[in-house]
């Protein structure tokens, strides 16, 4: 898969949910390093004032790797509801990937894309 065809995949769930009326606003930027490495990054508004902002780097060449991520969903007062990633904390949690909820962080998978 290039980073165009993933980049295409993306929009096509963004316009989606522009199409039922979830999506009220949305930017979206990639920045492509070649045909198979970039960052992705991007924020989604939603119906009732709520955003998730996105954040990618990814790596195609063999399969879908991202090197690095963050979904971060907050409320209409910018109060946080979630947060995936895989950044590095200090002390070490033991895992890469985790998600923030509050004050707690637990392991977790990143969610994929309905």
């Amino acid at each position: 898969m290039s980073l165009n065809n993933y980049q295409a995949d993306i929009l096509i769930v963004i316009q989606k949910y522009l199409n039922q009326g979830w999506i009220i606003s949305f930017n979206f930027s990639l920045d492509a390093r070649s045909n198979y490495v970039g960052f992705i990054q991007g924020n989604l508004g939603f119906l009732r004032g709520s955003r998730l902002f996105f954040k990618e780097h990814i790596d195609l060449q063999e399969s879908l790797a991202k090197l690095s991520y963050s979904f971060h969903y907050q409320d209409n007062e910018n109060n946080l509801i979630f947060r995936y990633d895989n950044a590095k904390h200090k002390p070490d949690l033991g895992y890469a990937d985790h998600k923030h909820i509050k004050d707690e962080i637990i392991p977790s998978k990143i969610p994929e894309p309905l």
